[in-house]
């Protein structure tokens, strides 16, 4: 079955700003941040005078702090394809959905636009997942028979394509997920990945905006593009242009 992305916040940091607020207020005050703890608690220190700290420290290039404050998702369907980009974002934490347990006897999978929208290309795409369903039932039943017993799942996965639908759970904290959005919410990035990466960020907006409102492709936080004359969408001028 055919199935289309989904993406869930499980969990976040509690007391977010306020953390970011007491991490950046320790590398610049001689006091001890814990004292303040409290009052930030309990809102004593508004929220208008924490975001204005924070938006005046990240405007100077420090963004270590922001580290402190994590997000937790969890997603489906997604691909094979997909996840193997994502989890080479290594500042991270992952936990997906094993094909080795799991079994695939009818496949869920994704396919892309490009192909979606094309009659011919969807028949050929949708009869060789057909294939794979029948291949993959019919080296489970040999391997089964052939004493492989519950083992059989995880060689005849190997027919699996990319494909595949998947189901994973992604932490990252903060400044991994800056940089996450920087390079998958650029044009440049596979349309898959971008279309994951901007979902986690219209969430991410509304949870914590003080970090995240300006978060997006590198283009837009500097104002011209850093792929160079080959790779450029258009969007942005050229850096030697400016």
């Amino acid at each position: 079955m055919q199935k289309e992305q989904e993406v869930t916040l499980l969990s976040g940091t509690p007391n977010a700003e306020s953390l970011i607020y007491a991490a950046f207020r320790q590398c610049y005050s001689p006091g001890f941040v814990g004292d303040l703890w409290e009052d930030l608690r309990e809102g004593k220190v508004s929220k208008d005078k924490q975001s204005a700290f924070i938006g005046k420290v990240l405007e100077s290039g420090h963004e270590s702090p922001v580290e402190h404050v994590s997000y937790t998702f969890a997603i489906q369907g997604v691909s094979r394809a997909l996840t193997h980009q994502l989890v080479r974002h290594r500042l991270a934490s992952y936990s997906q959905q094993s094909q080795r347990y799991v079994a695939e006897n009818e496949l869920d999978y994704i396919i892309p636009p490009a192909i979606a929208r094309i009659p011919e290309a969807r028949e050929r795409f949708e009869r060789f997942i057909e294939e794979v369903n029948a291949a993959y039932g019919d080296l489970q039943n040999i391997l089964t028979e052939n004493g492989r017993g519950k083992k059989a799942n995880e060689d005849a996965r190997f027919v699996l394509p990319q494909a595949a639908e998947s189901k994973i759970v992604l932490t990252m904290n903060c400044r991994s997920l800056l940089h996450f959005f920087e390079l998958r919410c650029c044009e440049r990035a596979q349309w898959e990945i971008r279309r994951l990466a901007w979902s986690m960020l219209n969430i991410l907006r509304g949870e914590l905006p003080v970090i995240f409102a300006a978060a997006g492709p590198k283009c837009e936080r500097l104002g011209y593009c850093p792929e160079g004359a080959k790779f450029t969408c258009g969007k942005y001028p050229l850096r030697e242009d400016l």
